[in-house]
């Protein structure tokens, strides 16, 4: 499988730079996984190919500020460090810049005598374990001395940070959101709960891994990024009944589908779980939970678009693609959204 099998050609134009006032007034396109028709709707258009019993899975993460900007304290020259994962009250897995000169021992100060932090080790993939001095509430000091790492392809800022979030999240620990939430409005989900459908939430909280380009052109010696999940008691519960009903799966991004997918491959009873999962999903892999997916315009040869075209086939995802292009969709994190179904297995 070449990676260069799931390039296309996307106009920088079409990269959505901010969110549009109203969540869910985002298109929707939706693509028949198994024939790949598309239609073109609006995300406030979603319950109407949802049906009582469907099971909607969302991940409940919460993006923290994780850029921090800083000084050496020896030099007082400036430093970047993006929080990728934490390890315990006070150590975090970091990406340093500039890193190659940063040593264990090697200290830095964001906020004098509030935040300042040591780093303790080099990991092998150049990341840094830093150690945090702070006075206070670490989510309190962290919110003044930090702000949100927006995607590398949005350049303008973000007026108001709540946009990056979305109205579900409530688990801290994200680098990144889990883009395909940010279209429900809670009168959406309203909505949709009143229809009969369930929502459940797991948690996974995304890495800055997630922006990593696949770097080889076989795609399948990737080495895939690691990221903290969790699949509870109540999560099991709902899914396991669901299942055993034959009511459908609906994920609700590619972040909330390897939760799901990681579960379902270790322990087909999908017993509670929690932990790191490093799973990779590209043609050929054969779901074993989710059936329905929502989902955002993904990067060319990017990992997410290899997901995609597992489920509905990469021939299918690449003209849904290319139609997007032509009628121009918003691509990528603050952009329009896409839902992967079976049509004949519709409300419609």
């Amino acid at each position: 499988m070449k990676t260069s099998d799931f390039a296309y050609y996307l106009p920088e134009r079409l990269i959505a730079q901010h969110p549009l006032e109203d969540r869910s007034s985002s298109r929707l396109m939706v693509l028949d996984k198994k024939t790949g028709q598309t239609l073109d709707r609006h995300f406030s258009d979603l319950p109407s190919f949802l049906r009582k019993g469907d099971v909607l899975v969302m991940n409940n993460t919460r993006v923290i500020p994780a850029r921090l900007i800083g000084q050496r304290d020896d030099t007082g020259s400036p430093v970047e460090i993006l929080l990728l994962r934490r390890l315990d009250d006070t150590r975090w897995e970091c990406i340093v810049r500039p890193g190659k000169k940063v040593k264990p021992g090697r200290r830095f100060v964001f906020i004098k005598d509030e935040l300042e932090a040591e780093c303790e080790e080099i990991k092998p993939d150049g990341n840094r374990i830093v150690r945090f001095n702070f006075n206070g509430i670490w989510e309190e000091v962290l919110d003044k001395a930090g702000t949100m790492p927006l995607p590398p392809y949005i350049h303008e800022k973000l007026q108001d940070k709540e946009r990056y979030q979305t109205v579900y999240s409530k688990t801290p620990g994200s680098a990144a959101a889990p883009t395909a939430g940010l279209h429900f409005t809670n009168e959406l989900l309203d909505k949709i709960r009143a229809m009969g459908v369930e929502t459940v939430e797991v948690t996974l909280h995304v890495g800055l891994g997630t922006f990593r380009p696949v770097k080889v052109e076989d795609a399948t010696k990737h080495k895939m990024h690691s990221e903290w999940f969790c699949f509870d008691e109540n999560a099991s519960k709902v899914i396991r009944k669901a299942r055993s009903e034959g009511r459908r799966i609906i994920s609700v991004g590619t972040t909330s589908t390897r939760v799901l997918e990681t579960v379902a491959s270790k322990d087909p009873e999908m017993n509670p779980v929690s932990g790191d999962t490093d799973i990779f999903i590209y043609p050929g892999y054969e779901f074993k939970c989710v059936d329905s997916l929502i989902t955002n315009f993904h990067l060319p040869e990017s990992t997410l678009i290899m997901l995609v075209s597992a489920l509905a086939g990469k021939d299918h995802v690449l003209a849904a693609y290319e139609k997007a292009v032509s009628e121009e969709y918003r691509f990528f994190s603050f952009g329009d959204a896409m839902f992967i179904t079976d049509l004949n297995d519709t409300s419609l």
